[in-house]
């Protein structure tokens, strides 16, 4: 499969990085976006999500995009020279008291050290984001669309900003706030209520106005700036609020949201524009995802036809229930084991699709780098890794015909027999 698939967007990263360098954002400003989008909030407690290494201060004009944080996609980071790994599966997932040389993830954190490039970890948070997560993108490369959560979350608890400024500073501070973590609603970024009106304010003896004199009523064109402020995000915004607002003490206000309905969630069901056989799904999505040495395994009738689906990105056969009540036919997902495969197959309820968990959470890293390259404003350059990072490396084949006497082929008698074992 070849990888990435938009050539205009993400070519090599070797070409892309070095031909012409972005202007760039702070690592701070980077992580934040990447936050906004996918909530660490959302994330399972278990989870070691956000940033792994990295100055903050640091410029950033280049970022890759992985499944994994392997000592092959530091190569080839480190080949592109660029200043940032965005990864679906965390590093340090397991609690470590040190991160030697010698360790197999000591050595991947002191390598990125060395070269100056930053690790950010989206894993659950990822998995759970609406609209440009794990399985919103694995849900749209197998072309099943009208999608909602399997197992919905609630909506993260906003609140909204009111702070006054002047007019002319209007436009800077909403800049500020925004790469903050303020002002996304659904798929919009920067949004803000802007209206004018007059300041008034006396500033005291002690004070140092931005604007006017101590002891005189001064007015002032202001803009009444309204934006929405994830809570979880909040401190980040109001110390970017006291950072770029003109006056000595802004004033401002924080009103609490009420709750909205989400997107958010785990898995999705969705439809196909056409029904098809399980055959023809499983080809689908052997087409689509990326190849690995496990390829596609089905549990279910081949000529059944399909049309509503549920996928889960990674291990989601826990999910197998919640799409049976649902109406699904089949359930794509990664991980199933043997004995739920087995009771699934005995009682009605969807077939099961399951690729490689790579493969499963790979169409997520081109719709990521997009929206980080847009939300940015195009100033950092992405890419998406070419490294395969699924560790299997060989499949081998076997006959999947019934065998009339497989006991006998094994040396073991056939039923009847008064012996249980023979010599072959």
């Amino acid at each position: 499969m070849a990888l990435p698939v938009d050539e205009g967007r993400y070519p090599d990263p070797l070409a892309t990085v070095r031909a012409l360098p972005r202007a760039g954002a702070p690592l701070a400003e980077v992580v934040a976006a990447l936050e906004a989008r996918y909530d660490p909030a959302l994330a399972e407690d278990w989870d070691a999500v956000g940033l792994v290494c990295g100055d903050p201060a640091e410029a950033v004009r280049s970022v890759l995009f992985a499944v994994d944080p392997t000592d092959a996609v530091v190569d080839e980071a480190i080949e592109a020279g660029v200043d940032l790994v965005v990864t679906h599966h965390p590093l340090l997932l397991t609690p470590v008291h040190g991160v030697p040389a010698d360790d197999p993830k000591g050595r991947v954190v002191h390598r990125l050290i060395r070269a100056g490039i930053g690790l950010f970890v989206a894993h659950t948070n990822a998995d759970r984001a609406a609209d440009h997560g794990v399985n919103d993108a694995l849900a749209a490369a197998l072309g099943v669309g009208n999608t909602v959560p399997l197992e919905s979350v609630g909506a993260p608890q906003t609140d909204t900003l009111v702070v006054f400024t002047p007019v002319e500073d209007s436009d800077r501070l909403v800049d500020a706030l925004s790469a903050a973590g303020a002002g996304v609603i659904g798929d919009y970024t920067r949004c803000a209520w802007q209206t004018v009106g007059t300041g008034t304010f006396i500033p005291g003896d002690e004070a140092k106005p931005a604007i006017g004199s101590n002891g005189r009523l001064e007015r002032v064109p202001e803009t009444r700036l309204e934006m929405v402020v994830p809570r979880a995000a909040q401190a980040d915004v109001l110390r970017a609020l006291h950072e770029w607002h003109p006056y000595e003490d802004p004033g401002y206000a924080i009103f609490e949201n009420s709750s909205t309905p989400s997107r958010a969630g785990l898995g999705r069901l969705g439809e196909l524009a056409h029904p098809v056989t399980l055959r023809e799904f499983a080809e689908r999505a052997a087409a689509v995802l990326p190849a690995t040495a496990a390829g596609i395994r089905v549990a279910g009738d081949p000529d059944r036809l399909v049309r509503t689906v549920a996928v889960c990105g990674g291990s989601g056969g826990s999910l197998y229930d919640t799409a049976a009540s649902a109406g699904a036919d089949v359930l794509l997902t990664s991980d199933v084991k043997h004995h739920p495969a087995l009771e699934a197959m005995e009682t009605p309820g969807p077939a099961i699709c399951e690729v490689a968990h790579y493969a499963s959470e790979w169409p997520w890293l081109p719709v990521a780098a997009d929206v980080l390259h847009r939300d940015l404003g195009g100033r950092v350059d992405v890419a998406v890794s070419r490294r395969r990072t699924d560790p299997w490396t060989l499949h081998v084949p076997q006959r999947t015909e019934e065998v009339a006497d497989p006991g006998v082929q094994r040396g073991v008698r056939a039923a009847g027999d008064r012996s249980e074992h023979t010599q072959a």
